[in-house]
């Protein structure tokens, strides 16, 4: 079974990280996985392609020059044929719009993954309602969380359509890593409290700089990094010097040595608005780190309070200080925290078990598909 997976990406982020995972775990299925990433004419980010080639992945290039282009759809059917693809897998609202026609000409299943809807702004939400109406033409829709699920369902999707499956982690790269980023940054054992994501409103960075500052007054030789790239970037550094943190708080920007980033870190935090099933506390717990995070979306799935870490609410930044407090008060607690995590993440949210989640709804689609065939054809 080939199955092309299209992503249009803006950097190496949840979705793109998701997606190596599951199509590298595929490879042990039986299941044949091509990558297609959309190089954008305005936004040219590939570098999901370069991390998939270095993974030893098929890939192939999709130049698109405007939202709606028609160009990626014919150059997405000669893959599909020359490569004799059996499915197509898409993740995003533009793969999504662009690999449906495609499939659909040809006539073949096409399934997709919904990450996460932010309603970001009128143009995104413009655009995920849009996403909708082509996603009710899929054979299969899936959301990585039951919220995204029913966000999925409520929108018109039938509901017999739509399923759950959470996203998995390689545990691999994090057992042996070592603190790159503590080595680069020359901070000895000074204690390092990280967060890791797209510098976008959604991911809750002001909260995290607002409890630091009041950490800070326990612990002042404590370090903050902010890892990740966005459009808040300028806002932040902003926040971060009315606050009085530019000698405690480190915007190091988007990384490509994330378990190396991991591995330093004594402290792992999210603060996120919303969530679907964040790659993010996936990787940190998987590095066996203490992870405080924000009740959404399916994070309660990852973060079992008082277990394999601590939850609040999101935008409440007393208890996201306290929480941080607790875990830097009581090294031994917070260890404990990334001693259960760790395990946690590897009995129930392996790359391997989202991988055959999958492929078992791809065999299942193709069968329904060719039962479809054999139908119709014994009626004509």
């Amino acid at each position: 079974m080939r199955v092309l997976h299209l992503i249009s990406s803006g950097g190496m982020y949840g979705a793109e990280v998701m997606l190596l995972n599951l199509a590298s775990a595929q490879k042990r299925f039986g299941c044949e996985p091509i990558i297609g990433v959309f190089r954008n004419e305005h936004l040219p980010h590939i570098e999901v392609a370069e991390a998939a080639r270095s993974r030893g992945l098929q890939v192939e290039i999709f130049n698109c020059s405007g939202r709606f282009d028609r160009r990626p759809v014919a150059a997405i059917r000669k893959v599909l044929q020359r490569e004799d693809v059996s499915l197509v897998h898409g993740h995003g609202y533009k793969s999504n719009f662009y690999g449906y026609f495609a499939a659909n000409a040809l006539g073949l299943p096409f399934v997709a993954t919904c990450h996460l809807w932010t309603g970001a702004s009128p143009a995104i939400r413009f655009y995920e309602f849009l996403d909708s109406l082509i996603l009710r033409r899929a054979h299969k829709v899936v959301g990585v969380s039951d919220a995204i699920s029913n966000t999925l369902r409520k929108s018109g999707l039938p509901p017999e359509k739509v399923s759950t499956i959470y996203n998995g982690t390689d545990f691999s790269p994090c057992g042996d890593a070592s603190p790159t980023l503590r080595t680069e940054l020359g901070i000895g054992e000074r204690t390092l409290v990280g967060s890791v994501g797209r510098l976008e409103e959604q991911k809750g960075f002001e909260y995290f700089l607002r409890a630091a500052r009041e950490v800070l007054a326990e612990f002042p030789e404590a370090l903050f990094a902010v890892v990740g790239a966005g459009s808040l970037r300028s806002r932040l550094e902003n926040l971060i010097h009315e606050l009085g943190l530019g000698t405690s708080v480190l915007l190091v920007g988007q990384r490509n040595d994330m378990p190396g980033v991991y591995a330093s870190l004594n402290l792992f935090v999210l603060a996120s608005i919303d969530e679907g099933m964040p790659m993010t506390i996936l990787e940190a717990l998987a590095s066996r780190k203490p992870v405080i995070a924000t009740a959404v979306g399916a994070v309660e799935k990852l973060v079992i309070p008082e277990q394999t870490g601590l939850l609040v609410q999101p935008r409440d930044v007393p208890a996201l200080r306290d929480a941080m407090l607790r875990c830097l008060r009581n090294p031994s607690f917070a260890q404990t925290l990334g001693k259960n995590g760790q395990e946690h993440v590897q009995t129930f949210f392996s790359a391997q078990g989202m991988a055959r989640k999958y492929v078992d709804l791809y065999e299942r689609v193709l069968a329904q598909q060719k039962t479809k065939a054999a139908t119709s054809l014994q009626e004509a």
